[in-house]
This record gives structure tokens, sequence and C-alpha cells, in this order.
């Protein structure tokens, strides 16, 4: 039974998000393989060239890659309008999002100048295309309610992001001067904290209730949490570029009230996973389970730095990019992606061979994954990479674990693909006989 009030019929090819898909554990590969190739040396700086490399390689390649696969393939379906040349249109911002990650990821290993270009234009290609593409069909959605607000919320902290990304590698390539401190700080804060935190705020709105059968998120968090989330990004923007007491008290207040956002979430959406209908255990759950109580986490140390502000350990906030990262990121990212590949999978071969008794259920589909090992698997990893922020020395047997981690979310989603073309090719074989 598909959800009611939903336009599954203005859904793309299952091409336009599987592309994404497929492709993000790549990056999470090569983000771990760097881990375990420069060990200790990748966790003495937050602003090492690897280390920097590794993180763009997770927020562009992996997170990134896999919200944009998620917003075409959702937007069309709660807004009820549909993605104008969907094919063209994914393949030129798919592109363009792998080889420009790539080359900023070699470009600051090599420090070459030429990569940094590189990276640059594909990378402005990339999300100005997405962007307007997505502008495009906002704009045609008159009444979308509060998942369309929040997806213009994200856009707009997409812009932001990606603004600031390009002034810092212009500055890094052509010795650009700018405030490069408040912009390297604020960068990852409109990343992570909005693009990506707005955009995961958003789809739980409508994927959790859907898919973990709990009730409605309160109305008052979904009519006011994004819009004030990112109304403290852009306070918490303008109090480091305003001199003074005022400004270290704007930021001060910006910065509180984004840890109290992200701790309401938080609360709330651990309730409601409480408090589902379905009692049935669901390994996905335990994705979201973990990347909650690692948020909390998260927004303890982010509580204990702006209180402390510089006194507070390197190895301290170390552990806040590794718990808000690959803890609270990559799981809640998984737990979606391990539900949003087997529906599209089974809805999509079921629309197109009713009736024909040859598509296996979403269940089935999910079985083959063996999420439950995988997720045991995650749990590790993240520990021996926590571990690391004290003990550099654990940093290449935790670059290990995420390889093999990334390899088997590679190969249970290229399964959900393999699925597909079989049955695809089954259906052909029966309509020629």
């Amino acid at each position: 039974m598909l959800p009611i009030g939903l336009s599954f019929q203005q859904a793309p090819p299952i091409s336009v998000p599987f592309r994404f898909f497929i492709t993000a554990p790549l990056f999470l590969l090569a983000a771990a393989a760097l881990l375990f190739a420069y060990g200790p040396d990748l966790m003495a700086s937050r602003h090492s060239a690897a280390a920097l490399a590794a993180t763009h390689l997770v927020t562009l390649g992996f997170s990134s890659m896999v919200m944009c696969g998620a917003l075409l393939q959702l937007l069309p379906v709660l807004g009820g309008v549909p993605l104008g040349h969907p094919g063209r249109m994914a393949w030129l911002v798919h592109a363009s999002l792998v080889v420009g990650s790539a080359s900023l990821a070699f470009a600051f290993l090599s420090g070459r100048p030429l990569f940094f270009h590189l990276a640059l234009v594909l990378l402005t290609t990339a999300f100005g295309c997405f962007g307007l593409w997505l502008v495009g069909a906002l704009r045609k959605i008159r009444e979308g309610g509060a998942s369309i607000q929040g997806m213009r919320a994200a856009l707009v902290a997409l812009v932001v992001t990606v603004s600031f990304g390009l002034v810092l590698a212009a500055a890094r390539s052509n010795g650009l001067a700018i405030p490069y401190v408040a912009l390297a700080s604020l960068h990852p804060q409109w990343g992570l904290g909005g693009w990506t935190v707005l955009l995961i705020v958003d789809l739980a709105y409508q994927l959790i209730p859907m898919f973990q059968l709990t009730s409605p998120f309160p109305a008052r968090m979904t009519s006011g949490l994004i819009p004030s989330l990112l109304l403290m990004l852009v306070a918490k923007t303008l109090g480091e570029f305003v001199s003074g007491p005022a400004g270290e008290a704007i930021s001060l207040a910006a910065s509180l009230g984004l840890i109290a956002g992200y701790l309401w979430f938080a609360i709330v959406t651990w309730r409601l996973l409480a408090l589902r209908r379905r009692k049935v255990q669901d390994t996905t759950l335990q994705f979201w389970r973990l990347g909650l109580g690692l948020l909390a986490l998260s927004v303890c140390i982010a509580l204990l730095s702006a209180l402390a502000g510089d006194a507070l350990p390197e190895a301290w906030l170390q552990m806040l990019g590794v718990f808000a990262l690959p803890g609270f990121i990559l799981c809640v990212i998984q737990g979606m992606l391990y539900k949003i590949v087997p529906f599209l999978t089974w809805f999509h071969l079921q629309s197109a061979y009713p009736g024909m008794g040859i598509v296996p259920n979403v269940r089935d589909i999910h079985a083959r994954f063996h999420a439950d090992r995988q997720f045991a698997l995650l749990a590790v990893a993240l520990a021996m990479l926590a571990a690391s922020c004290w003990f550099p020395v654990l940093s290449r047997a935790a670059g290990l674990l995420w390889m093999v981690h990334a390899a088997w979310m590679e190969i249970n989603v290229l399964q959900a693909a393999h699925i597909f073309r079989k049955v695809r090719r089954v259906a052909r074989m029966r309509a020629a006989h």
C-alpha cells in the first residue's frame, strides 16, 4: 500500500536517484582508504591536507550525493510536479559532482592549483544546475506544506555552503585575500549544520512516519524548527563579522540556539521511534537510534566548545567531528538509504509489471542487505574512529573497518540494481513469448 497524499506517478525514472546512490559509497570507500593510508598523520589535525580531502570525500562525495538523489526522487512525489528533462539533467549534475568532488580531494592532497580550478568549475556546474533545476520545480508548487518549505531552506543553506567553499578554494589556489579563519569556520557549519541537517530533518518529517509507522512530527516542530535553524545560522554568520563583545554575544546566542534546535529534533524523533505502532524489529531503526544518540553527544561537545572557546582540547573537537559526520549524518543517511532503495526497486518494478507475480516485496529485497551485521560493523568502526582521536595509532585499523563497511554498502545498492534488471529481463522474456 502506498502512502496517501503522495504523487508517486510524478516520480522520475529509477535511474535518476540510483546513479547517485550507487556512486556515493565509492567516495566513502575512498575516504576510508585515505584514513588507512595516512593513519596518524590524518588524525594529527582537522586542517591537514589528508583530513580535508577525506572530509570532503564524505561530505561532497557521499552525503551530498545521497541527499541529491533522495531530493530528486522526493520533490516530485511531495510536490506533485515532475522534474523537467530528468535523464539529461541528472547525468550533468551527477557527472560534475563526481569529477568535481574527486578533483577537490586531489587538490588538497597535491596542493596543485589546477585541481582547485577544475573543482571550482565542476562543483559550480553541479550545484548551480542542481539548484536551478529544483528552483524551477519549486516555483510550480503553490501549496507544498512544511516539507517543501524545508527543501527551500535547505537549498538556501546549500547556496551559502557552496559560495563559502568556492571562495575558500579560490583563496587556497590563487592567494585571494579573504577572512579565511571566519569562512573556514562558517563553511562546515553551513554545510553540515545547514544543508545536510536541514534536509535530513525535512526528509525525516516524511520518511519516519511513512517507513517506521510512527505518529507525525508535532506541527510546531514541522513549521518552526527548520526556519529557526536557518535564522540561527544567519545570526552566527553575522556574529563572525561583527567585532568586539557584540559579535561574541551574537555568535554565542546563535550557537546555543542551534544546539537547542538539534537537541529538540533528536529528543522528539527518538520519542516517536520509541512509540511507533509497528513493533517488528527493523535494523534501519537501529541506524536512526545510533545516529540520534551521536547527535545528542555532538550537541553536548558543541555546548562545551561554545562555552570553553579555545580552551577545549583538539581531541574533543575531533570527537565532535566524528560524532557529527560519520556518526549522526552517516548513520541517518544509511538508515534512510536502506529504506528508500528497496522501496524504489519494488515500486518501479510493481508499477511497470503489475500482476505478473515476479516482483519481490520490499522486505525480501532488504533481507539481502544483511543490514543487522553491517550495523554491528558500523558501530565498531565508529568506536574505533572515536578512539583514534585520543590514540592515533588506531587510525589505520579504523580505516580498514570503514573500507569494509563502505564496500559492503556498495554491494548492497548494486544488489538492488541487479534485482531490478533481473526482474525486468524476466518480464520482457515473458512478454516476448
